[in-house]
């Protein structure tokens, strides 16, 4: 019962956030509302201007989409959440082009607006606006491609993010269409909002976590490419989280910085003493040197995050299905509910590459006795002596391994590609969608 209300009062939440967001969005339309009727202009001019307002509306709203606030984010999950961020930065690119195209369109004498030489400075800070914005989707984009690494390109989008929410406010108060008086007042104190949550992201929690040190206290090769950190607080309680969530981690450097990088607890919420596992595979250019941070390394911990917890999905049979190194937080919830002693049967299908990326097997066989858990490996390269499944996870490997597919909620992390499958393959087999659970961590 204690779950089903919390999920509700996740739903409300929900609700009043989108509310919230599309009265912050909309909100410097208004200036053009609460304006006196003024000399009649163009239909088609007017329309491009509230374009321009809405577009203005969205650059600020993506501050606090972007930041890591977990209330602000609970009832969404973050994977949702940065989805949506991404494509809400590309609507803005194209009200902030379409703005500028439909007054030429009714004019199209304005066209010199665009030549920044020549141009009156309120036309130089629009273009200026839609050639940083674009610049900073195509990095997001493609930054693997063109081989940008994460910190720089993280450092470089915070940087341009705030480049363009003051290009945008001086063109919008340069022009003094519906930004005069006390409209510019409350322009300006709309815009201070994104600033301070700006600050309170690079300033306000940092200096919270400074409070809040970890340190790493074990570090274990779990596989020739994955280790298990441990890490414990230093001079405080810890944090409470719940099984299957993720924290940002910053290791060996100031959390000022901009290295932190999001992992799932590997580990039972229920450890004494405030501390915490995570389990990280060698992937990317951090990632790759995780075996080197040996015991003594300090820690700051930004979190937790997420909605891939059982603790909001009760139900009568779990079916937990996992890629590679995405069993980290199916391995959270696994231990969580041996901690408490949890009879609700649980089925995991567990892919990897070969039997020694395997990790937690051992783990598993054992917790299998203290819990109704059952276990189904299926190996893309297995050895020769392998009786159990092989390739990937298909449909028909989950019909033979979970049986009738109608009796489960399922809880799916792995590589997006395997995810993707998975859910298809569930779909196509009947099961309703809404009973699928999973959280993408490819959010850079």
């Amino acid at each position: 019962m204690a779950r089903r209300s919390g999920e509700r009062a996740y739903r409300t939440r929900a609700a009043l956030g989108i509310a919230i967001y599309l009265a912050l969005a909309f909100a410097p339309l208004s200036l053009m509302l609460l304006s006196p009727l003024g000399p009649a202009r163009a239909p088609l001019q007017e329309f491009a201007v509230a374009l321009g307002f809405v577009a203005l509306g969205i650059l600020g709203t993506q501050f606090a989409v972007a930041a890591r606030i977990g209330r602000l984010k609970a009832p969404y999950g973050v994977d949702a959440v940065y989805y949506f961020h991404r494509r809400m930065a590309v609507v803005a690119l194209g009200l902030a082009v379409a703005h500028p195209a439909l007054l030429i369109a009714e004019a199209p004498g304005r066209i010199g607006l665009l030549n920044v030489v020549t141009a009156p400075w309120p036309a130089r800070y629009a273009v200026a606006t839609v050639a940083v914005l674009a610049g900073i989707i195509a990095t997001s984009l493609w930054r693997r491609k063109i081989r940008l690494g994460y910190e720089t390109w993280h450092a470089g989008h915070g940087l341009a993010a705030l480049v363009i929410l003051v290009l945008a406010a001086l063109h919008a108060t340069g022009t003094g269409i519906y930004t005069d008086d006390w409209k510019i007042s409350a322009l300006l104190f709309y815009l201070a909002i994104w600033v301070a949550i700006l600050g309170y992201i690079r300033i306000g929690k940092p200096v919270a976590q400074l409070r809040r040190p970890y340190r790493v206290t074990r570090v274990e090769r779990e596989s020739p490419d994955t280790w298990t950190l441990t890490f414990s607080p230093e001079g405080h309680d810890g944090l409470r989280f719940r099984p299957g969530q993720h924290a940002w981690i910053t290791l060996g450097r100031s959390p000022f910085s901009f290295e932190a990088h999001p992992f799932s607890f590997s580990s039972s919420p229920n450890r004494e003493g405030g501390g915490f596992d995570m389990t990280i595979k060698e992937l990317g250019d951090f990632t790759s040197t995780i075996g080197t941070y040996g015991p003594g390394t300090i820690a700051y911990v930004d979190g937790p995050f997420g909605a891939f917890t059982t603790d909001r999905h009760p139900a009568t049979r779990y079916a937990f299905i996992a890629g590679g190194v995405g069993i980290t937080p199916l391995m959270s919830m696994v231990r969580d509910a041996a901690d408490r002693g949890d009879e609700t049967p649980i089925s995991l299908v567990y892919g990897a590459a070969t039997r020694e990326d395997l990790v937690f097997s051992a783990q598993l066989d054992e917790l299998s006795s203290r819990i109704d858990l059952a276990t189904t490996y299926v190996l893309e390269d297995p050895p020769q002596d392998w009786e159990g499944e092989t390739g990937i996870i298909t449909g028909e490997v989950l019909e033979r391994s979970l049986g009738s597919v109608d009796a489960y909620e399922y809880f799916i992390c792995g590589p997006p590609a395997m995810i993707d499958g998975v859910a298809r393959s569930l779909e196509d087999l009947g099961v309703d969608k809404r009973r699928l659970h999973y959280e993408r961590f490819e959010i850079a």
